[in-house]
């Protein structure tokens, strides 16, 4: 053998030699290889990490009151409520049979409910940690909590959205088109609901009555089906985002579409030879700045538009390497925060449509994330079966 055989051999028998001496050493590189094989840095820039689910992590909210407590819910069944502080389980909420994919705290922190994919909500209260009602409709898109009063919104596959007082469970249903109701949102009065359909239809409800004021279809509609809808602190503006890359504001008082926002797609997209497929775009996330006519679109081809409502046109493109899941505004300031397929939350500033930072620590792509009523931490849920906390607070800001 020559002297590079040699060496080489050599190499091999220390690099075993080492293994053996150190027992996690061999834990450890796994874990980093599969960090390195997802194009993730092993880098993490959280404070605390919650790995209780094993699972993908679907959603997170925290609790309004305090933003003390967070809720968490993943394809493991299961959904966990525990301290943002320091990541110590509270409770869990048992008994789902499906992935938990909503989750959220009553606007008083009192109660919080938990939705799996197939339509089994359970509400539990906070304080006694025990489950004070449940109710089974059928396959769960969205749900929510009324933003005054403890009743419960949830929209389903077949096209109903359900609310709930809860705990009584005094019940009214809203029949939309036959497809599914894929978005909803209570507007701030309480008074009103808007809701988007498959169809690309939207409906806008009275939900003491049980009527529908405004139904957005055809030409008003979108041409495939809403992912998201939004509304202004008044409740006057209503933005909606649908699979067809187009984003609609819509006045809520008149049902009259007031502009689209159409994302121009940058490259011309090359002929599709058989068995490839297309490269999808659409609208995954929409919110309104409180403190300036803006709002925000979050695109899954990972482009974030500001546009200015003022002027009803684009103020700045942010790029993000791969698809954006989600945005959130800053409740006092114009900062947008991302979080993203890879595996970043990104805060920008979209004054000037600069980045102000990015927060690293998940291996896969951030699912969910929520950010506290102060803008000090950020949590996160994961592919990577974890949820995190990120501390944003930065002196300059």
């Amino acid at each position: 053998p020559s002297a590079d055989d040699l060496a080489e051999e050599m190499e091999d028998v220390d690099f075993e030699d080492e293994g053996a001496e150190e027992p996690d050493a061999e834990a450890w590189e796994s874990e980093d290889d599969e960090g390195v094989e997802d194009g993730m840095e092993a880098q993490d820039d959280s404070e605390v990490t919650f790995s209780l689910h094993s699972a993908s992590v679907f959603c997170v909210s925290l609790d309004p009151k305090t933003n003390t407590l967070a809720v968490t819910g993943g394809e493991d069944d299961k959904a966990f409520v525990w301290r943002v502080s320091d990541g110590e389980l509270l409770f869990e909420c048992s008994g789902h049979k499906d992935s938990v994919t909503c989750a959220s705290f009553s606007h008083d922190s009192v109660f919080v409910a938990t939705g799996d994919m197939s339509g089994l909500i359970k509400v539990w209260r906070v304080d006694a940690k025990e489950e004070v009602w449940s109710f089974e409709v059928g396959d769960l898109e969205w749900m929510e909590w009324h933003p005054q009063a403890h009743v419960l919104l949830a929209g389903t596959a077949d096209g109903n959205t359900w609310m709930w007082k809860i705990p009584s469970g005094d019940c009214k249903t809203f029949q939309g088109p036959a497809c599914p109701a894929t978005c909803g949102r209570i507007l701030p009065d309480g008074k009103r609901a808007v809701v988007g359909y498959e169809d690309g239809t939207m409906r806008i409800w009275d939900l003491k009555q049980g009527t529908s004021l405004h139904v957005l279809k055809g030409q008003d509609g979108h041409q495939d089906p809403l992912t998201c809808v939004a509304s202004n602190q008044d409740g006057s503006l209503i933005m909606t985002g649908s699979v067809d890359c187009h984003a609609k504001l819509v006045n809520s008082a008149t049902g009259k579409v007031v502009c689209v926002f159409k994302m121009e797609s940058v490259t011309p997209k090359a002929p599709i030879s058989e068995g490839e497929e297309a490269e999808s775009n659409s609208v995954e996330s929409l919110g309104f700045c409180n403190v300036m006519p803006l709002a925000a679109v979050g695109y899954l081809d990972g482009t974030l538009a500001i546009y200015d409502l003022s002027t009803q046109s684009l103020r700045h493109k942010c790029q993000h390497e791969s698809g954006i899941v989600q945005l959130l505004w800053e409740e006092s300031s114009a900062v947008v925060y991302t979080c993203s397929l890879d595996g970043a939350v990104r805060l920008w500033d979209a004054r000037s449509g600069k980045m102000i930072s990015e927060y690293r620590g998940h291996s896969a792509e951030i699912l969910d994330f929520a950010v506290n009523k102060d803008a000090s931490i950020v949590v996160t849920t994961s592919g990577d079966h974890q949820a995190k906390v990120f501390c944003v607070q930065r002196p300059d800001r």
